[in-house]
């Protein structure tokens, strides 16, 4: 079949720029083939998005390419070789279950990748099966297209397939496959991988592609590569506050697991923040919570400091003075990181202007909160909608001087109330993907077959802004339990 042909038919427009990248970044092998996939949920409006035809993506051979069972045309399957400290331990890595079918480029000539994951085993696969069970798939299709609808730039999610395979894992488990798409998988990782075990030629490769990839405007007159790491510092302080902002805690912040792109990646052990408490850690190996909410924004930077350390080739021919130029880049991030999250709690109280006791305003409505136990997400929405009533801070005196405190400040700004609430009503999701939410979808998909829950969820996140009606038994808070959430990698 022509390209031209198959363009037209099912819109897979796919390049393989990656592959001309130094053969040790990357190991050419095929998806294993699975037994008998099914589609279970599918992505149309991300299809139509990408130019592809979504009738057709859905066709029996459509399901086969998401499945691995066949390769589109112009497809060079491929598993991305990479490196990264998991809990501050150095250690090889590499897809070990998952296959980069090639680039789409999208009708407004963006390029993505697109990668299936669970596809099998991969010479990074390090005693792995390859494979994927259902729920985690899921989980990850359903919390990586609420984050894109909050505003969070994130990996995307395309497709869901069951193999009618079993993995075994503590039980035996349903497989299935997930279509990831993401402005690309180079990691933190990728640039140690090349740093431990390549050269300094094969780093300038790497970080020359990257730049041609994300930064393409960067100034070749000026030091091209502290650019790259200015501006994958900037893209990082951005993202983690947007994280913070929300009460999303990733759970696994390894340097494998961060973007030069600034993209959110990897949903294993994630979750979302109910009662503030900055010491909130959910995954069920971070026993020392090294990865707790509190903690995100400082292990960014202490991701950003290894990046660093692998450009350091390429900063200055002179070591002395090329550490001097990453610390410099690095000791930024903490007040970026900084500015993106207060100029977002602003947003959140319906500020728009900026006065010197801002930040004393919201720590003492933050120290109130976590003294209390409140929600995070919907006690923003009680102040949006001036329901003070629905917290538990309502009549105390500690909230009742805030609360003047709030509306003198409100008071001083040129913009009216009606424009802080409509702010406040942009900043401040009415849902988010509550954890038990979330299990209930995922219990009646895996145990029951039944995809309706989470299909209803899917659409209710799909606009977290709208505040509408339909959104308000998805913002009820679960059962008390005395028992504290967990969750796990999903592997």
């Amino acid at each position: 079949m022509s390209k031209r042909k198959e363009v037209i038919e099912t819109g897979w427009n796919l390049d393989n720029s990656y592959t001309r990248l130094p053969n040790s970044f990357f190991a050419q092998i095929n998806p294993t083939p699975v037994r008998s996939p099914k589609l279970i949920v599918f992505n149309n409006r991300l299809a139509r998005s990408l130019g592809l035809n979504d009738m057709a993506m859905q066709s029996e051979d459509g399901v086969a390419v998401f499945a691995g069972n066949q390769i589109p045309e112009e497809a060079l399957p491929l598993a991305q070789a990479y490196a990264g400290h998991q809990f501050g331990h150095f250690t090889m890595l590499g897809d070990g279950r998952a296959i980069l079918l090639g680039e789409q480029i999208d009708p407004q000539g963006v390029r993505v990748d697109i990668q299936l994951k669970g596809s099998g085993r991969t010479p990074y696969s390090r005693g792995g099966d390859g494979r994927a069970a259902l729920g985690p798939m899921l989980r990850e299709y359903i919390i990586s297209e609420a984050m894109h609808a909050l505003g969070i730039p994130t990996t995307r999610s395309l497709a869901v397939v069951t193999t009618g395979e079993t993995v075994i894992r503590e039980t035996n488990l349903p497989g299935a496959i997930l279509t990831r798409v993401s402005a690309s998988h180079l990691r933190v990782g990728t640039f140690q991988y090349a740093a431990k075990w390549g050269t300094v030629e094969d780093i300038r490769a790497l970080a020359d592609y990257a730049l041609q990839r994300h930064f393409p405007n960067v100034d070749d007159s000026a030091n091209r590569y502290l650019s790259l790491l200015n501006e994958v510092i900037k893209r990082q302080a951005a993202l983690i506050a947007k994280w913070q902002l929300v009460g999303f805690i990733h759970g696994v912040m390894n340097t494998d697991n961060m973007t030069v792109s600034g993209e959110t990646i990897d949903y294993g052990p994630c979750a979302f923040m109910d009662a503030y408490d900055p010491a909130t850690v959910f995954s069920s190996i971070d026993a020392q919570g090294r990865y707790a909410y509190s903690n995100q924004p400082y292990i960014g930077g202490w991701n950003l400091a290894r990046f660093a350390e692998t450009l350091l080739p390429l900063l200055h021919e002179d070591q002395e003075e090329a550490v001097n130029l990453a610390q410099n880049a690095i000791s930024g991030y903490t007040e970026l990181f900084h500015s993106n999250w207060l100029t977002g709690m602003r947003a959140k109280l319906g500020l728009y202007n900026e006065e010197e006791q801002d930040e004393s305003l919201i720590e003492g409505l933050l120290s109130m909160m976590q003294k209390s136990d409140m929600d995070y997400t919907n006690t923003f929405i009680a102040l949006t909608f001036d329901r003070h009533e629905d917290t538990a801070l309502f009549g105390t005196p500690e909230f009742t001087q805030w609360y003047e405190l709030w509306q003198m400040r409100l008071g001083r700004q040129p913009e009216s109330k009606s424009d802080s609430s409509q702010l406040m009503r942009n900043s401040n999701p009415a849902v988010i993907p509550r954890n038990h939410r979330v299990e209930e979808a995922l219990e009646a998909a895996v145990n029951q077959g039944d995809y309706n829950v989470m299909h209803k969820l899917l659409d209710v996140l799909s606009s977290p802004y709208s505040h509408s009606s339909e959104q308000t038994e998805y913002a009820q808070l679960p059962v008390s339990s005395t028992k504290p959430y967990r969750t796990f990698c999903g592997t």
